[in-house]
């Protein structure tokens, strides 16, 4: 790594850096049921290595927190769960209205939130009716005052709060008194995390391609890599 190398500069003074990482599609890879996903050992071998040596290194996860660290399986790793809403003191009082909202629907929600709530289609034997069908869903969602946002073939229904990854990254950072940060994700709510790295001393965006990746996400990116295991070999030369 050369000395502009910006992982070679995160690399030189760890302690002074934080590593946030979304978790399915970017450390795991994406499978067809979302309660299957695994990190691979190679990559959590990286994020025990890097947790004993950067400041934070931390999990950011539409998945709710305590389902993200089964999945990543790594002491000393920070979870932040429901793409930030988990840090957000008024996102407990939408429980209720968006278990309500769930129970009204007839497409089934990934269990286990509650302060969001996820549509998968990905199984779906017709993936454009089934976009169709949930287009109408998010229609309703926004008519009853949430936020609708489309991710990798999946439908998320938030409360309308200015809660997101973003705002979780930049919580994350001055919660480490940290100015200097890696971020890799892999689908549309991702741009807000690298939003959230706006204004730091160093700020390395990473995104990991895929045949669903938004081509904002591969525009902001400061480093691409193709997939999690080569998200693992970049892991290693921090």
């Amino acid at each position: 790594m050369g000395v502009n190398d910006p992982l070679a500069r995160l690399a030189a003074a760890p302690s002074l850096a934080a590593l946030i990482f979304d978790v399915d599609g970017t450390l795991a890879p994406i499978v067809p049921r979302p309660e299957d996903a695994r990190v691979p050992e190679r990559v959590r071998a990286a994020l025990r290595v890097l947790a004993d040596r950067y400041a934070l290194v931390a999990c950011l996860s539409g998945r709710p927190s305590v389902d993200a660290a089964r999945i990543v399986g790594v002491e000393g790793v920070r979870h932040v769960g429901e793409h930030g809403l988990e840090l957000d003191p008024n996102a407990e009082a939408w429980a209720e209205r968006l278990a309500v909202f769930a129970a009204s629907v007839s497409w089934p929600a990934e269990a286990g939130k509650r302060l969001s709530l996820s549509f998968h289609y990905r199984q779906a034997a017709d993936p454009d009716a089934a976009e169709t069908e949930l287009q109408a869903v998010a229609e309703r969602a926004e008519a009853a005052g949430f936020r609708a946002r489309w991710g990798r073939r999946v439908l998320e229904v938030r409360p309308p709060l200015d809660a997101d990854k973003g705002t979780a990254v930049r919580t994350l950072l001055d919660d480490a008194g940290v100015r200097r940060a890696l971020y890799a994700g892999d689908d549309t709510t991702d741009l807000d995390a690298f939003r959230g790295l706006d204004g730091l001393e160093l700020a390395v965006r990473v995104a990991v391609r895929s045949d669903e990746s938004p081509a904002m996400l591969i525009e902001s990116a400061d480093l691409v890599v193709d997939d999690p295991a080569a998200l693992a070999e970049l892991m290693e030369r921090l």
